[in-house]
C-alpha cells in the first residue's frame, strides 16, 4: 500500500475528516486532499505528526511495513 492510500485509510478508520487532519497539520483541506490523492508528496514533518497522532510507526504509514507498530515515546 502506498503512503497516500495509508493516510486515507487511517483517517477513515478513525472517522475523521480531511479538514480535521489538515488542522492538525496546520495546512488547508485542499493541500491535505492532494496528499491523500498522491498529487503532492507529504513532507516528512507531516508524516511524523500523523504517525504520532495515530500511534503507528512511520514505516507503517510509508508502506515499508504492514505492521502498525507504535510511535516511539519520547
Amino acid at each position: 500500500m502506498k503512503y497516500f492510500e495509508r493516510i486515507r485509510a487511517l483517517r477513515e478508520d478513525n472517522s475523521l475528516t480531511q479538514k480535521k487532519i489538515a488542522g492538525l497539520l496546520h495546512i488547508g483541506q485542499r493541500t491535505y486532499s492532494d496528499y491523500e490523492s498522491g498529487k503532492t508528496r507529504i513532507p516528512v514533518e507531516s508524516l511524523l505528526i500523523l504517525a504520532e497522532y495515530y500511534d503507528v510507526s512511520v514505516d507503517y504509514i510509508t508502506g515499508a511495513s504492514n505492521i502498525k507498530g507504535v510511535y516511539p515515546k519520547k
